[in-house]
């Protein structure tokens, strides 16, 4: 009877398992990324995506007053005047999240249309394009068949539309700490998000007439379409060859992508490479024995390159920041949250732990805002054991970000410090960010981002908008782009050479 009892038991475990494996097949199979939601129920996702904003987002008012943002949120909601795409709803959302300023509050695809994304290969935009200001240059062309537009050329318009025109269509999608152009301008020139965030502005597009500008210096137009990498490609049969590693290979490999040191012995420098600062990638370990190999090496001079690193857990850029810094230093003069609970805590991912997370962490003061007393008041000391006092160069550009621009802000005004590059895509004064939970719209699933909490960095700081200004700025070039030079480093190089020369 037993033995009766643990088959059945097995058995039912069985095809559960097998109804949950088809379920999942069956709902990825009919997920039908054209299906167009009706104006009932975008207005209803849009009415709750503006309620929770104005519950519960510490920062709504910061860069734009509460008239402007209310003029945008009445704007978005007219514009609900037919059925939309979720592709369609999440741009119109996007336009208006923007506005905020606040570079961490941000749209998300619904977790299905995700999913579909992993199961297709849709046709890209073939170019990848760098915007230098007013300039937008190629950096990379997938199609090996195109031998017309080539890296390092010009592009002076697309479809007949100037590209400082497209450039600012663009930008009006991306969200930003403040007023800071150079975080946008970065944003749509990664790898090939250009594709992307052209498709999110002007709506599917096939075929473009690209305006450039070729290496002889001559004006010409060339057409270009979607890329759809064919199965046999040159990669494909490249990747056929190609063993697979190990999971701890692959494991290894990811961990040196997100962080690397290289000692130059000779020359007595250190290249130390953090591209995030998650948890998750042994950071606390390795910043810990670089430090100490550096002083076991005898290192004088360390490049410290931040360039793509876009923030993570503060505790791990605070660890960087203590072998450097001269003083101690707090990380927030302020730092609260104006709603302790929302009522919309259902739509809200980990809504759960909020309540004791701000329970046991915050303080409602007379302001009337939940203060995270600990961090306002806490300074940190710089680690004595194998601190590092030689010169230092921090390499900043577009995406360094949150934490990152935590770190670069605390050490730029030291003697032995030089931030080389271009401004943080992280706000200077501060941002919203430390808990930032999803919202999921209940009808078309779309999500976006809600920072909890309120940091300001340093009280005594303009509040301009701006993020960390480099102490020598260094800024690609067309030529430097089409040759492949890294000139920010080149910089860090000829400054260590010109003080061991003196």
């Amino acid at each position: 009877m037993a033995k009766q009892k643990k088959n059945i038991y097995t058995f039912s475990v069985f095809v559960a398992a097998m109804l949950m494996i088809i379920g999942c097949a069956s709902s990825r199979k009919k997920f039908n990324p054209d299906k167009k939601y009706s104006p009932q129920q975008l207005r209803s996702d849009y009415s709750l995506f503006r309620k929770i904003l104005e519950e519960s987002h510490p920062g709504l008012y910061w860069y734009t007053s509460k008239d402007s943002m209310n003029r945008y949120f009445d704007s978005g909601y007219a514009r609900i005047t037919d059925s939309m795409t979720e592709p369609q709803f999440r741009a119109l959302l996007s336009y208006v999240i923007a506005k905020i300023n606040c570079g961490h509050t941000t749209t998300k695809n619904s977790k299905a249309f995700n999913r579909y994304l992993d199961t297709v290969r849709l046709p890209l935009f073939p170019l990848g394009v760098k915007f230098l200001k007013d300039t937008a240059v190629i950096t990379a062309n997938i199609n090996g068949r195109d031998s017309i537009l080539r890296p390092g050329m010009v592009i002076n318009s697309i479809n007949n539309m100037p590209i400082t025109t497209v450039r600012d269509s663009l930008m009006q999608y991306v969200s930003a700490d403040g007023y800071n152009s150079t975080h946008k301008r970065q944003s749509i020139s990664n790898g090939f998000a250009f594709g992307a965030y052209y498709k999110t502005a002007f709506g599917q597009t096939s075929n473009f007439s690209i305006g450039f500008t070729d290496n002889a210096n001559n004006a010409r137009v060339s057409s270009v379409k979607l890329y759809k990498a064919g199965r046999d490609s040159t990669f494909k049969r490249q990747m056929a060859f190609t063993p697979k590693p190990s999971r701890k290979e692959r494991r290894r490999l990811d961990l040196s992508n997100e962080r690397v040191l290289t000692i130059d012995t000779a020359h007595q420098t250190a290249f130390l490479e953090i591209n995030t600062f998650s948890a998750g990638n042994r950071l606390k370990h390795f910043i810990k024995k670089s430090f100490r190999e550096m002083k076991h090496n005898g290192v004088k001079h360390l490049v410290i390159d931040v360039r793509n690193n876009g923030g993570g857990d503060v505790s791990n850029s605070t660890l960087l920041t203590k072998f450097i810094i001269d003083k101690k230093f707090k990380l927030a003069d302020s730092l609260y949250a104006v709603k302790k609970i929302s009522t919309y805590g259902r739509y809200i991912s980990n809504s759960f732990i909020v309540w004791p997370f701000m329970t046991f962490t915050t303080r409602k003061r007379k302001d009337g805002l939940y203060h995270f007393g600990f961090y306002e008041r806490h300074y940190f000391k710089p680690h004595k054991h194998n601190h590092f006092y030689g010169d230092v160069y921090i390499l900043t550009g577009g995406n360094s970000f949150s934490a990152t621009t935590l770190f670069a802000g605390a050490i730029k005004s030291q003697k032995n410090v030089l931030i080389v590059g271009e401004e943080t895509g992280g706000g200077q004064y501060g941002n919203c960010a430390w808990f930032i939970p999803d919202v999921t719209l209940p009808n078309t699933k779309v999500r976006f981002r809600l920072p909890k909490f309120r940091l300001v960095i340093d009280n005594n700081i303009v509040k301009n908008g701006h993020g960390v200004m480099p102490d020598v700025e260094v800024v690609p070039t067309t030529t430097s782009i089409g040759k492949g030079e890294d000139l920010k480093m080149a910089k860090a190089l000829e400054l260590i050479k010109s003080v061991q020369t003196h």
